[in-house]
């Protein structure tokens, strides 16, 4: 079997190195390699860290980073794919872990979070989402994880719905995505 895809995030704050697991999740890997190889993730950046000091109001806690082209239309956007569950993947959202984020089932685009330690409630039958699907986890963090610890760690604030308190207040640029 080839090796899995690793993936370069050069940020403003150092580099995040991500492996990809194309057999557990082969719709999700195409789709996120597919924004790399296209340059469609140019001028992305992480704009979102939610932590346990700035999500006061939602009943199940995570920590994460979230970053892309943004929670609005963007040109680069490609359309929804498929939510690949972590049932049918048999990936978990522990520490480090790459996953889609989505709104609703199958609604899932360009934008993705890297898990801050273990968060079970983003599984297949977790709390965090309504619907209990889940979010689609797709690879982990190999290098760089302090990068993202740096990156949760920015001051965020901000009242715009749907996530209050949660924007970083300088976002934090993604200069470069690449194969590596």
């Amino acid at each position: 079997m080839p090796d899995n895809p690793k993936v370069s995030l050069l940020t403003e704050l150092g580099e995040i190195g991500l492996e990809l697991f194309p057999r557990q999740a082969p719709l999700t890997v195409a789709n996120f390699l597919r924004y790399v190889d296209e340059a469609r993730y140019q001028g992305a950046s992480f704009y979102r860290a939610v932590r346990a000091d700035n999500q006061p109001h939602s009943p199940v806690k995570i920590e994460v980073i979230q970053g892309g082209l943004g929670m609005g239309p963007h040109p680069a956007k490609l359309p929804p794919i498929p939510l690949e569950t972590t049932a049918q993947t048999g990936l978990r959202h522990i520490d480090g872990t790459i996953s889609m984020a989505r709104l609703g089932p199958d609604s899932a685009h360009s934008e993705f979070f890297i898990c801050i330690g273990d968060q079970p409630e983003l599984d297949f039958a977790g709390r965090r989402n309504p619907d209990g699907l889940g979010f689609a986890a797709f690879g982990r963090v190999v290098w760089g994880l302090e990068v993202v610890r740096q990156i949760q760690a920015q001051p965020t604030g901000g009242d715009t719905p749907p996530v209050q308190g949660q924007w970083l207040l300088k976002p934090v640029r993604i200069l470069a995505v690449r194969r590596v």
